[in-house]
């Protein structure tokens, strides 16, 4: 229904951002899903105004909540609401209970472990729910490897476990080493704030999830935190 490469304004029209128009063009789905759009990633809120532009799309990685776009893509895609796309897609074919809150500022879906849990069988069989094939088995392959060069632990919109140096929201400082050095390498990951966590660990057949507040309420974070740390040394003890 889309091309991840064809630029985004195929699909959302020209003047979507407030960049100007040969820089917009350039920037195309598969950008979005991986974190490398090059606009301006100081505000939250996605609005034309605040989405300008600050480097050539593909040279610069930063987590932006401008990813959210890919909602109004999809639907201009499908010819359908999100929502509704995504109940008939995924959520009523796998039995995960919740609803999608399209907030000012962040799109969060509203869930329960249990939920997120099928969410991580789903992907530890690489897309494949029972006996149908609900996400295409190549691309889901594509979307749990390195997606650049920039910050090799994200694929698309996964963060992956193993890699040589990595990148976190907020910063453009590159760490050396692996994102969770506790943690099998193999690991791909949903890493939501306050330590919301999908693990999917295919050497050891497991997903594990967790939900709840930030494990460290004064210093929450995105992505990788102490907890992940944490969690793994206690899993490990446990494995070992």
């Amino acid at each position: 229904m889309l091309d991840i490469h064809k630029p985004v304004s195929d699909y959302l029209g020209k003047g979507w951002t407030s960049a100007p128009l040969e820089k917009e063009n350039m920037i195309n789905n598969l950008h979005l899903l991986t974190m490398t759009s090059g606009l301006n990633d100081s505000k939250n809120l996605i609005t034309k105004a605040n989405l300008s532009y600050l480097a050539d799309a593909g040279t610069r990685w930063s987590y932006h909540n401008v990813f959210q776009k890919l909602i109004d893509v999809i639907a201009a895609a499908t010819h359908q609401s999100f929502d509704d796309y995504f109940n008939a897609k995924l959520q009523q074919k796998i039995g995960m209970d919740g609803r999608w809150n399209h907030g000012i500022i962040f799109t969060i879906y509203h869930s329960t472990a249990r939920s997120m849990a099928r969410f991580g069988l789903l992907a530890l069989n690489k897309g494949k729910w029972k006996e149908e094939q609900i996400i295409n088995e190549d691309f889901f392959i594509q979307s749990i490897q390195s997606s650049q060069d920039i910050n090799p632990s994200y694929g698309y919109l996964w963060w992956l476990n193993g890699k040589n140096r990595y990148m976190l929201p907020g910063s453009q400082t590159i760490y050396q080493g692996s994102l969770i050095p506790s943690a099998p390498n193999d690991i791909y990951a949903a890493m939501g704030a306050s330590d919301q966590r999908i693990y999917v660990v295919p050497s050891l057949n497991m997903v594990v999830v967790r939900m709840g507040k930030a494990a460290d309420p004064d210093n929450p974070v995105f992505a990788a935190s102490g907890f992940d740390m944490q969690l793994w040394n206690q899993l490990n003890a446990v494995f070992n």
